[in-house]
């Protein structure tokens, strides 16, 4: 495992090197040079020999009414393990469904079943589908989705060469060069986005624009074919890769794509220069000498071995990536201890910034007088990391605080008075067991303080709450948070879009869910949604908020598909501080909050030049809270969630 022994890196978070291989008929020799000699983890393998042609097997004659396909070795020249393990199949490359030939279509269809049948029988992880051979591959789509409904847990990679398109190219003669990813699109499309369908990128010398990079790591792809001659010779004589192509492999260990090593040697690498202990791997000249792709692999490694650990955030965030969670609904559910203790974990939010920001406000708010004391409220104080926050500040300021805990759920409440009488704050803290909205409070506050924001801001009722204690805040009185604004942008997430495909139901497609967002491509910056301020003083008080939002692509893209919208928020706590997940303005290692993922029932795809407008409405009914959304440009499509029917937030 070359690139799996990293210090700093957890065994899970290991990456795997393969080598794309002729035929073979000795599997098991072709499994000891490339591994055990060359130090590969796993071969690219063709499983039949690609002289075969069902049309020339002249049955009754030759095979006497048997034939046996020409594969390379029973199942039983390799263990179960060592076939699912080291070998993922490769289909013969001269298979063309949509050709004009009868003979050769009819050939290539009876062959692409019978080697992934085999490569079923044999229980291998995947099997490399060839690139389609022109734009038009209406046959042979149709011939994997016929496979893809049989098959049990392998997937099908179908082999992309990264292309430029029109809009990268500088040379005036390759004005007719396709975008790759539209063969994708067109192939995916006609299989249903099947989730056992999955792209292998052949990453070639020259590479499309960032942007138009960008669009695949929302894909479904599962492997990277570098080419030998795509690697350029640094000083000494080793195999390198320019910055981008260098960047771009980086970006696909970050994503666990696997790594394949495709084509012959084109570096003559002197033995005498060889510095083996420059890449950190376990090998000797003896094996660099067997294998042609040693030095190439030993490249790919010091990649692997020159990557920064991750940082403790995201190590923490790990089981979390691309999973689909509920929204917490904390009015209408008392939270778990679990839930609590997850988010006081938080130190970010609660004690460097939240106390940064409340010793700002009560030096503002009583400036000198320092025997004058403040009453703030903490409204929703949970376990209390809002209540010691402010009598931290307050103790920083020398500052009096009276302090009145309010909290709904009595098992929090419980909690709270252990806290209050362990701490010795019987004389400053009043804990109040009561809905915020229903509390007759025997003064008014200076300071209201609250942490009632969800991934989208106002998605856990911050403004119906805040809207419904503000008769307990004087009239100059401070509100923390003073407003926040819900942000959303338009993603490629093909797995998310899977995830919630496989319910096949209607419910799951009008729901938002919370996300560690990672296996997605942002296809344009965050616009502005909803707005929210506290406190509100204006005559008509409505929540009901509708938007509509106008998402340009950028024509070095290329085309997208778009299975959602990634949500976000940004609050202002008091004055210029500020708190929030938005990408460009996200508070630094603070992971209180995922992101929030709108899906589309039918994925919606965009062109540069044609514009994605999208429609947000949140509506307010007497006993619930719910958005709706929808595409108009440039498609239609339904509007999801009409009337709460599958996702609302209780009151």
């Amino acid at each position: 495992m070359p690139l799996g022994d990293k210090a700093g890196w957890e065994k899970s978070e290991s990456r795997y090197c393969g080598v794309e291989t002729e035929f073979d008929n000795d599997m098991p020799q072709l499994l000891s040079f490339n591994l055990s000699s060359g130090g590969f983890d796993f071969v690219l393998a063709p499983l039949m020999n690609p002289t075969y042609r069902p049309s020339l097997m002249e049955k009754g004659k030759t095979c006497g009414g048997s034939c046996v396909l020409p594969v390379a070795g029973s199942d039983l020249v390799l263990s179960p393990s060592q076939w699912s393990s080291h070998v993922v199949g490769k289909i013969s490359s001269w298979i063309d469904l949509d050709s004009e030939d009868e003979t050769l279509r009819m050939d290539s269809e009876i062959t692409l079943k019978q080697e992934i049948a085999w490569a079923n029988h044999l229980s291998l992880q995947a099997c490399l589908l060839p690139s389609p051979k022109g734009a038009s591959c209406a046959n042979y789509a149709r011939c994997v989705n016929q496979i893809l409904q049989g098959l049990n847990s392998m997937q099908l990679w179908l082999r992309i060469p990264l292309m430029k398109t029109e809009e990268d190219s500088t040379d005036i003669n390759s004005i007719n060069l396709i975008d790759s990813w539209e063969l994708w699109n067109s192939f995916r499309l006609l299989c249903e986005h099947h989730s056992q369908l999955a792209i292998a990128l052949d990453v070639l010398s020259s590479l499309p624009s960032a942007n138009s990079l960008g669009r695949w790591f929302g894909e479904s792809v599962r492997a990277a074919i570098i080419h030998t001659d795509s690697f350029l010779t640094n000083a000494r004589g080793y195999p390198c890769l320019s910055k981008r192509h260098q960047k771009l492999i980086t970006g696909f260990f970050n994503h666990s794509i696997q790594i394949v090593l495709s084509g012959k040697p084109v570096h003559s690498v002197p033995m005498e220069s060889l510095d083996l202990s420059a890449n950190h791997l376990d090998c000797n000249v003896e094996s660099v000498q067997r294998h042609p792709l040693r030095s190439y692999l030993d490249y790919v490694g010091y990649l692997f071995q020159r990557m920064d650990p991750l940082p403790e955030q995201e190590r923490f965030e790990l089981g979390y990536r691309d999973f689909l969670q509920s929204p917490l609904q904390p009015l209408m559910d008392n939270l778990e201890a679990q839930t609590y203790e997850t988010f006081e974990k938080d130190s970010v939010k609660y004690i460097q910034y939240l106390k940064e920001q409340l010793v700002k406000l009560v030096l503002d708010r009583v400036l000198m007088k320092s025997t004058v004391t403040t009453v703030l409220m903490v409204v929703g104080a949970g376990r209390g990391p809002l209540v010691r926050a402010s009598l931290q500040a307050a103790e920083e300021t020398g500052r009096k605080l009276k302090v009145y805990a309010v909290e709904k759920n009595p098992n929090a409440v419980v909690t709270l008075h252990s806290l209050v009488k362990l701490e010795g704050w019987e004389d400053i803290v009043t804990i109040i067991s009561c809905d915020m909205r229903h509390w007759d409070a025997p003064e008014k506050a200076d300071i209201l303080v609250s942490e009632l924001l969800g991934s989208f801001g106002d998605n856990e009722l911050s403004p119906e709450c805040l809207d419904g204690a503000q008769r307990i805040l004087k009239q100059d009185g401070i509100s923390i948070p003073s407003s926040y604004t819900s942000f959303i942008q338009p993603v490629t997430a093909s797995k998310l879009y899977n995830d919630v495909k496989a319910h096949k139901d209607l419910v799951h497609f009008e729901t938002a869910y919370v996300v560690k967002l990672h296996n997605v491509a942002l296809l344009a910056p965050c616009q502005p949604v909803f707005t929210f301020t506290h406190p509100n003083y204006t005559t008509k008080k409505s929540n009901q908020r509708y938007k509509k939002l106008q998402f340009d692509i950028t024509n070095d893209t290329g085309s997208a598909m778009v299975h959602g919208f990634a949500g976000y928020f940004d609050a202002e706590l008091y004055k210029d501080i500020h708190l929030g997940i938005e990408p460009s303005t996200a508070t630094p290692n603070m992971f209180s909050w995922f992101a929030i993922f709108f899906p589309l029932r039918t994925p919606v795809c965009i062109h540069p030049g044609s514009p994605l407008e999208v429609n947000f409405w949140r509506c307010c009914g007497p006993s619930k809270v719910w958005y709706e959304w929808c595409v108009t440009s440039p498609v239609s499509s339904a509007i999801h969630n009409s009337n709460g029917r599958s996702y609302w937030v209780g009151l």
